[in-house]
C-alpha cells in the first residue's frame, strides 16, 4: 500500500512541478540537418559537425514545488567548441512544437555569430552582440527572436520575487533580451541565474563542459545507427590521476567479509559484480564522467602491434617510404616529412579471369561504353589532304566543265581521342569488413566496382589507375599499386584486385597527395582522381575528428591546385555532415545502399568524364 501511494504521489508531484512540455518537444535528430545548413548558410564554421550537448546543474534557485518533486535542476545549454556546435538534444521550453523548432534555428544561427570571449565574461556580453550583429544582417529573424524571448520571458522567474541582488541580475538579463546590446555589465549575484536557453557559451579548445567526444569506433566494426548517434548524450568530463592504493604489509579487516549460512542458500540474489543490464541509463544518471590513465596502456599498445602481419604474410613493399607532408590544423601550417607512405603490392595475387557472376554486367557494360572508343573521322573536300576525296572530285569535273573552278578535292582522317585520366582509389581500411548486407561485404562491393570499371575502361581506351590506401600511424602509410597508368588491364590486374584484404585505418590525406602525384604528370588535358570510401578519415595517432577531415581537406585543395579533379563515391551515410567541407558541394556523392556501388562507379564515370 506505501509503494502504491509512494509511486501515485511521484507521478502526481512530478506531473505539476514540471515547467517543460514534453507532448511539443522537438529532437535534435529531427531537424539535426536543417539546423546544420542554417548553421554553415549564415558563415559557421562548415567543420564543425553537429552533436548533442552536456546536461548540467544549473544551480539557480527553483519553485517550491521543483524542489519538493526533485525536478528541474538540470538543463542543456547551447554551445560551440573547436570541433562541435553542440545543441541539445531535446528542446521542449514552450507548449508549441513551432516554437521548439525556431529555438533549434535560433541557436543555430546566433552560433554563426558568436566571438570567442575572455574567461571569466558573462556569456551575455557576447551574446547580446552576436544577436544585434545577427538581426542587422539577417532582419527577417527579427520576428522569430521576439517570438522566443515573448515565450522565454513569461517562463522566467519575476525579479520582485526575488532577493535584491539576484533581482537586480534578472532584470539585467530581461533588458539583455528584450534589447540586445542595452547591457554593457551584468551586476553580480550570490546565486546562479535562472538559465537563459535562448543564448550560447563558447568553450576553449582545453574545456570539458561541451562534453567529451565519443571515442572512435574501432575500424573493424561497423558504425552505430544514425538516429542512435544522435540521442547519444554528451557528458562533462574531467581527466583525473590514477589513484594507486597500497595498503603495505597490514591487511584490513571487514566484517562483512565474513561468510554467513544465508551465502550457502541457492536463491537467485543480486550481486554487485554481476554485469549492469542498462548501463547507458547508468551513464545517462552520471553528472561527470571522470577520466584516468589506466594501467593497461602497454598491453593495449601490444594489441594494436599484433594486429600487424609479419614481413612474409604482409603485402609487397616497393619502396622503404616516401616522405609526404601533413597539414597540423590547430597551428594552421604544412608539416613537411611527417608521414611516410610506402608502396605495396598484394602478395600472393595470381592471374584470374573476371568472376562468372560479373561476366553479363561487365559485358553489356562494355557494349554500352564501345561508344565512347577513339573512332576515326574523315574531313572532306578539304583544299589539301593526303588522299583524294572521290565524291569532291566528281563534283569538281562537273563544275569544270559547266565552268566553275573547284580546287576542294583532298580528304584527311582524324583520330578522335578522349584526352583524359583518371586514377581511381579505393580506402582499404578495416572498417570496409563491415556487412552491408546478409551476403556483402563492403570490401566486396568495392572489389566487384573495381573489376567492373577495369573492363569498362578498357573498352573506352582512357588512360586509368587503380590503387587502394590503409594505414598504422603516419609512419606506415599504405599505398597499394593494383594497375598502374602503363599497365594493360588483364588476368595479372584482376589478380591483385581478387587478392586485397581490408585492413588497418584510414588515413586519407596522404594518399590523396600520392596520387596526385602520380596523375600529374599524365599526358592528358583531363585528370580525374575518383576516391571510393566508407567513413571519414582516421587512424591511432591523433589522426581523427577535426584533424584528419582538415588535412584530407587540404590535401584536395592541393590537388585542384595541380589541375586534378578530385571526386568522392561513399557509402558512409553520415557523409553530408563533413563531405561538403572536404570536397564541395558538388564534389561528391552518397550511396545509400553500398551494394549498388558496382553498378554506381561506371555511371557517375560516364557522367564525370562526359
Amino acid at each position: 500500500m506505501e509503494e502504491t501511494v509512494g509511486k501515485l504521489w511521484d507521478r502526481f508531484i512530478t506531473r505539476v512541478a514540471e515547467q517543460r512540455h514534453p507532448a511539443a518537444a522537438v529532437h535534435l535528430e529531427e531537424v539535426g540537418r536543417h539546423v546544420a545548413i542554417v548553421f554553415r548558410a549564415l558563415g559557421g564554421d562548415p567543420a564543425l559537425r553537429v552533436a548533442p550537448a552536456v546536461s548540467v546543474r544549473h544551480g539557480a534557485r527553483r519553485r517550491l514545488l521543483a524542489r519538493l518533486a526533485g525536478t528541474g535542476e538540470r538543463w542543456t545549454p547551447a554551445a560551440r567548441s573547436p570541433d562541435a556546435l553542440r545543441l541539445p538534444g531535446t528542446i521542449a521550453e514552450f507548449a508549441s512544437r513551432e516554437r521548439n523548432r525556431e529555438l533549434y534555428v535560433w541557436l543555430a544561427a546566433l552560433a554563426a555569430y558568436l566571438g570567442e570571449l575572455p574567461p571569466g565574461t558573462h556569456p551575455g556580453i557576447g551574446n547580446q552582440d552576436a544577436t544585434r550583429r545577427l538581426l542587422t544582417q539577417w532582419p527577417g529573424l527579427a520576428p522569430l527572436y521576439r517570438r522566443l524571448v515573448a515565450a522565454h520571458l513569461a517562463a522566467r522567474p519575476v525579479p520582485a520575487s526575488l532577493p535584491d541582488a539576484q533581482a537586480a541580475l534578472e532584470s539585467a538579463i530581461r533588458a539583455a533580451l528584450v534589447e540586445p546590446g542595452a547591457v554593457h555589465a551584468f551586476p553580480p549575484a550570490p546565486a546562479p541565474e535562472w538559465p537563459v536557453p535562448l543564448w550560447v557559451v563558447t568553450r576553449a579548445a582545453g574545456e570539458s563542459a561541451c562534453g567529451s567526444a565519443a571515442p572512435p569506433a574501432p575500424a573493424g566494426e561497423p558504425p552505430a545507427p544514425p538516429a542512435a548517434d544522435r540521442r547519444r548524450e554528451a557528458h562533462a568530463a574531467t581527466r583525473v590521476a590514477h589513484e594507486r592504493r597500497s595498503d603495505g604489509i597490514l591487511m584490513r579487516f571487514r566484517a562483512e567479509s565474513l561468510l554467513t549460512i544465508g551465502e550457502y542458500v541457492r536463491v537467485n540474489r543480486a550481486e554487485d559484480d554481476e554485469p549492469d543490464r542498462d548501463p547507458g541509463a547508468a551513464a545517462r544518471d552520471l553528472d561527470q564522467v571522470t577520466l584516468a590513465a589506466g594501467t593497461t596502456a602497454a598491453a593495449s599498445r601490444v594489441r594494436f602491434d599484433l594486429d600487424l602481419p609479419s614481413a612474409a604474410e604482409d603485402d609487397v613493399p616497393l619502396s622503404d617510404g616516401i616522405p609526404l607532408p601533413e597539414w597540423n590544423h590547430r597551428r594552421g601550417v604544412l608539416e613537411a616529412d611527417r608521414v611516410r607512405l610506402k608502396e605495396m603490392l598484394p602478395r600472393d595475387a595470381r592471374p584470374a579471369g573476371l568472376p562468372e557472376r560479373l561476366r553479363p554486367l561487365a559485358m553489356r557494360l562494355r557494349r554500352q561504353f564501345a561508344a565512347l572508343q577513339p573512332a576515326r573521322h574523315w574531313n572532306r573536300a578539304r583544299l589539301d589532304g593526303p588522299e583524294i576525296d572521290v565524291d569532291a572530285a566528281v563534283r569538281a569535273a562537273t563544275d569544270w566543265r559547266r565552268g566553275i573552278a573547284a580546287e576542294n578535292v583532298y580528304q584527311a582522317c582524324d583520330r578522335r581521342e578522349r584526352d583524359l585520366a583518371c586514377l581511381v582509389l579505393a580506402d582499404l581500411s578495416l572498417s570496409t569488413d563491415a556487412w552491408v548486407s546478409g551476403e556483402h561485404r563492403v570490401i566486396d562491393v568495392v572489389r566487384d566496382g573495381l573489376l567492373l570499371l577495369g573492363e569498362t575502361l578498357a573498352a573506352t581506351g582512357d588512360r586509368f589507375a587503380l590503387c587502394g590506401f590503409s594505414s598504422v600511424r603516419r609512419s606506415n602509410v599504405r599505398f597499394l599499386r593494383l594497375k598502374a597508368f602503363d599497365e594493360r588491364f588483364g588476368a595479372s590486374v584482376r589478380g591483385r584486385l581478387l587478392a586485397i584484404k581490408p585492413g588497418f585505418y584510414t588515413r586519407m590525406g596522404a594518399a590523396i597527395r600520392h596520387a596526385t602525384a602520380l596523375l600529374e604528370p599524365q599526358p592528358a588535358a583531363r585528370r580525374l582522381l575518383m576516391i571510393i570510401s566508407d567513413g571519414k578519415p582516421n587512424d591511432l595517432d591523433r589522426y581523427e575528428g577535426r584533424y584528419g577531415i582538415e588535412d584530407t581537406r587540404q590535401a584536395i585543395l592541393a590537388a585542384r591546385g595541380r589541375g586534378v579533379r578530385p571526386f568522392c563515391v561513399t557509402v558512409d551515410r553520415e557523409g553530408g555532415s563533413y563531405l561538403p567541407h572536404v570536397f564541395g558541394a558538388q564534389g561528391f556523392v552518397i550511396i545509400r545502399r553500398p551494394e549498388e556501388l558496382p553498378q554506381r562507379l561506371t555511371g557517375l564515370y560516364a557522367d564525370l568524364t562526359r
